[in-house]
């Protein structure tokens, strides 16, 4: 098999990923689980190097050799588009690479609660989008771009590594910037964004101090600011956050985040009883109370927040957890599996 049959093969079979390792068979996720396609077929690491070079021009050849790693985007014969990453391990070169579906996704389409209509229609703030790798962050932020260009007239800025979900212009105007081609580092992009006239700014990961910073800068600046950061929980984000920051600028940066931070929507997909996948969501929306508890340095109390204000549109995890058991979407031992308080799945009631 070509890699490129490869590709075509894991969009046909709905994987999420492909995986190729030296000494392996081809591997896939499927519904969160690795699976081996052709088992008996092992991959050389002569084999990888010549799939994985057949998917590059000189130039990308000698930044991957040169850096010994390398994310970029690709598409298919198929029109399958793929974000890939090349590494090495052990001195093999080696391939992951996540499979995007063509059809942008909807806000509808990802079941997501009455709030997050709200959020996407603010003029100003910043929204983030956390949880580990592979629970649907990129195409969360997609969803919520595809509704701002479809239903508002504004100018959308995306900051991206690599360029995912390809937007065409609807109701505002789309800029789509990717790492290494269109700018040097998200940062750099950051710091010059504001001469390019956007009112939302969509950054593809917060990856550093310097970013970080310069994201909440823009968000205070009357900016619609969307961004990602890899965090367990809503409560979780804020200190992350607050903690990368040098103890001297912690007093202001809780300050600025109290004021401009709009939510955290923090995820996990889970596996689905019919098969497939769904997204457990923890909403937190900033209100004066949680305002007041960054401010001041209180972040614990933000759990107890969550679980006493669905009236705000919050969502606390376990109690989401416990509405997709309880409507037979997944299986007990699944949801127990994410849960907080696992023990509570049987006894606490949805308000």
């Amino acid at each position: 098999m070509t890699i490129k049959e490869i590709f075509h093969l894991a969009a046909k079979k709905n994987a999420s990923d492909v995986h190729l390792v030296a000494n392996a068979a081809i591997i896939f996720r499927i519904d969160g689980e690795l699976m081996e396609i052709e088992p008996k077929k092992i991959l050389s690491r002569k084999d990888i190097e010549l799939m994985v070079f057949s998917l590059l021009g000189e130039e990308q050849k000698k930044r991957f050799i040169d850096n010994k790693e390398l994310d970029f985007s690709f598409e298919n014969n198929d029109e399958t588009r793929l974000r890939v990453n090349l590494h090495y391990e052990r001195g093999n070169v080696g391939l992951v690479a996540r499979v995007i579906t063509g059809e942008i996704p909807t806000l509808e389409n990802l079941l997501m609660p009455k709030v997050a209509y709200d959020l996407v229609n603010l003029r100003q703030g910043l929204i983030l989008v956390t949880g580990p790798t592979g629970c649907g962050k990129s195409t969360t932020l997609a969803a919520m771009i595809n509704y701002i260009n479809q239903n508002r007239k504004c100018s959308i800025v995306t900051l991206e590594d690599p360029i995912e979900f390809m937007f065409k212009h609807n109701k505002g105007i789309i800029v789509q910037r990717q790492l290494g081609a269109d700018m040097i580092s998200f940062s750099d992009g950051l710091k010059h964004v504001l001469r390019q006239d956007p009112n939302v700014i969509m950054v593809g990961e917060m990856r550093d101090l310097e970013t970080i910073g310069t994201t909440i800068t823009l968000a205070e600046t009357g900016h619609l600011v969307i961004a990602t950061l890899h965090t367990y929980s809503a409560a979780q984000t804020i200190d992350r956050i607050i903690d990368i920051f040098p103890p001297h600028q912690q007093t202001q940066v809780r300050m600025q985040l109290s004021m401009t931070l709009a939510a955290v929507i923090s995820q996990r997909l889970i596996l689905k009883i019919e098969g497939g996948r769904i997204a457990a969501r923890e909403i937190l929306v900033n209100t004066p109370a949680v305002s007041n508890l960054i401010r001041e340095n209180k972040i614990a109390q933000i759990k107890t927040v969550i679980e006493t204000s669905s009236k705000d549109g919050m969502i606390n995890l376990d109690r989401d957890l416990k509405r997709l058991y309880d409507k037979k979407i997944v299986a007990k031992e699944e949801a127990q599996a994410y849960m907080n308080n696992p023990e509570l799945l049987d006894k606490f009631r949805i308000i």
